[in-house]
């Protein structure tokens, strides 16, 4: 059930003569956290500064850049594989118990080493990425030998690939 209220909301708004919201239905009120009072809604809005949305919008953007450098210096704590088991245990109850501490101390005494290891790893996945191109590309080459484009030859013609005058003809080109 909403229910009118007969009250008049002063002119308030962003213009000289405000904006005239008129009468509220209790509907549009949200109840106050603690104080029993009501919060116009609609008025919320109006009433919050642009420097307040400039630092709910920073505060935001550092809590996201937290949880990034976070999860940053986790990766690296477990991809090192010179770390000791019990390093990493260390490190890891260090970091979740006083997490900005842990997280500023572990840059601070290996901060140095997660740029090097990122660059190593990164250097390895080339080599291995490079490796795997070379391989596969020497494994498409064409046959060599005639023996080996017989071979195929027969192979399409048993699949049914190829019809046996087609597989003549090929023959005939290859041995020709």
């Amino acid at each position: 059930m909403v229910v009118e209220s007969d009250t008049q909301l002063p002119a308030r708004g962003p213009s000289a003569s405000g904006w005239p919201l008129g009468r509220l239905r209790s509907a549009d009120r949200a109840p106050a956290a603690f104080s029993g009072e009501a919060i116009d809604v609609r008025r919320l809005a109006v009433d919050y500064p642009l420097l307040d949305i400039f630092f709910t919008t920073m505060w935001l953007f550092l809590w996201i850049m937290w949880f990034f450098l976070l999860f940053r210096v986790f990766g690296d704590l477990f991809g090192d594989d010179t770390l000791s088991g019990w390093g990493k245990a260390g490190w890891t109850v260090f970091v979740l118990v006083l997490p900005f501490l842990g997280v500023f101390v572990y840059l601070i005494a290996r901060g140095k080493g997660m740029g090097k290891r990122e660059y190593q790893q990164a250097a390895e996945a080339e080599q291995q990425f490079r490796a795997y191109v070379r391989e596969t590309a020497a494994e498409a080459k064409a046959p060599s030998g005639h023996v080996d484009e017989l071979a195929r030859l027969a192979d399409l013609r048993n699949r049914g690939d190829i019809t046996d005058d087609e597989y003549q003809r090929a023959k005939a080109i290859v041995l020709g």
